[in-house]
């Protein structure tokens, strides 16, 4: 069972600002718009890897993240 479900809010949380996607989409909110599934968790071991967000920003963007790169919004 996957930590968000569609419809969810969510922040998004970078801690690597190397990570060519910290200066876009850090500290932005938005929604789980859907949730896809592939095969990363058989190179890492973790089932939650499998998981990808889909998540649309107020602007009407979409972009897919792992789990470990999101967090509850913030109030």
């Amino acid at each position: 069972m996957g930590r968000f479900t569609e419809g969810d809010r969510v922040r998004v949380d970078i801690p690597d600002e190397r990570d060519p996607d910290f200066r876009r989409y850090h500290g932005k909110h938005g929604k789980i718009t859907d949730i896809l599934t592939d095969d990363a968790s058989e190179m890492t071991q973790d089932e939650r890897s499998s998981d990808l967000y889909r998540v649309e920003f107020e602007s009407g963007e979409t972009m897919d993240f792992r789990s470990h790169d999101l967090r509850a919004p913030l109030q």
